[in-house]
């Protein structure tokens, strides 16, 4: 059975987070799709366990203080030419204008990650009194944390987690479950082959978490449903679209009757359809699943190129300054915050890709 969930809207993620609660590259088919307003934005929250690890300014050492008036610093991993992180971004910059945070600072690592810490650390030598951060790598954080720590600035991570203590390296972690993501894809590959055939992975970015579990969590789910299933090709596309179709072209040379496709992304899948154009395939011939829910995919399903799309939301802004304001209210706030993702397929790609981004 599924956690039961909550509207993540700002005044019931508030509640929930007192009560302790606790990746991509160009898509010509996101035009607007950075938009945060409207209700097809909205994030939903697991419920906590009863037991949750939850985290106070007390227990962090920071003072209390007004977002309205302080500096607050966004860290971005990746250029925005990518529809998961420019909807991640502009929903930062909605939430902070929505709240009268007029002192937000942005930067972006542009998939460097010594250009993301030192990008961090020149805000905080800046004199941020919070940190977003969407972190490139999930480890390698050490020298931010020894600077944010010395000044008590909490930091509040989003989409992929770093490796490090919450509460004491960094505030809370706000995401997806990845491995589930895994399994919901597996899920949906073992239907749509009938259980029995061979599958390759287009593998994330190496070096984070998203793409560790969002692998673990599709290959230990196939091999409980669906033994039959093979995963026989592995190789990394790097959350692109161009590598995607690099990496799948050279996937069909070597083995052109692939049963399916698991992209651990949007892009790389949309990457993997125009190679399987150009081998020659129709649409339907390779059963793609992927994770993300960008419009460009979606639109692939009533397309009929792809079988299955889990959602990632990159709608953080909401969440992050609703855990902030807690926080800095003297309220306990989740060190894990996980969100629910939805997902589409041909019964309600038409009605829902307005949810998409």
């Amino acid at each position: 059975m599924r956690p039961k969930t909550v509207a993540a809207t700002f005044a019931a993620a508030a509640l929930l987070l007192g009560a302790g609660a606790c990746a991509k590259s160009e898509d010509s088919g996101a035009t607007g799709g950075g938009s945060s307003a409207g209700p097809a934005a909205t994030q939903v929250v697991q419920s906590a366990a009863p037991n949750a690890a939850t985290c106070t300014s007390d227990q962090y050492g920071a003072s209390k203080i007004d977002l309205k008036t302080a500096q607050v610093g966004f860290s971005q991993s990746e250029k925005e030419a990518n529809p998961f992180r420019i909807a991640e971004t502009q929903s930062i910059k909605d939430e902070a204008a929505k709240l009268g945070i007029t002192n937000l600072k942005t930067t972006n690592a542009n998939s460097q990650f010594p250009k993301q810490i030192a990008d961090v650390e020149q805000m905080i030598d800046g004199g941020v009194q919070l940190l977003i951060i969407a972190p490139l790598n999930s480890d390698g954080w050490d020298s931010v944390f020894a600077k944010a720590s010395a000044k008590h600035i909490p930091i509040i991570t989003i989409d992929r987690k770093i490796n490090a203590t919450a509460c004491k390296d960094y505030l809370s972690f706000i995401g997806s479950d990845f491995a589930e993501q895994g399994k919901r894809a597996a899920d949906a590959m073992a239907k749509a082959l009938g259980n029995k055939g061979e599958v390759a992975i287009l593998l994330g970015a190496p070096g984070n978490n998203v793409t560790t579990l969002r692998t673990s969590g599709f290959k230990d789910e196939i091999a409980k449903v669906a033994p039959e299933i093979k995963v026989t090709f592995e190789q990394t596309g790097n959350f692109s679209r161009e590598d995607g179709q690099k990496v799948a072209e050279q996937l069909l040379q070597s083995n052109p009757k692939i049963n399916g496709i698991y992209g651990e992304n949007d892009e790389m899948a949309l990457g993997a359809i125009t190679a399987l154009k150009g081998a020659g395939k129709k649409a339907g011939d390779v059963k793609i699943v992927s994770i993300d829910g960008t419009k460009g995919a979606v639109q692939a399903i009533i397309d009929g190129w792809i079988y299955s799309v889990i959602e990632s939301n990159p709608r953080f802004g909401p969440l992050a300054f609703s855990t902030a304001t807690d926080f800095f209210g003297g309220k306990p706030v989740g060190q894990d915050i996980i969100i629910q993702d939805r997902s589409y397929d041909e019964s309600n790609a038409k009605t829902d890709i307005t949810s998409a981004y």
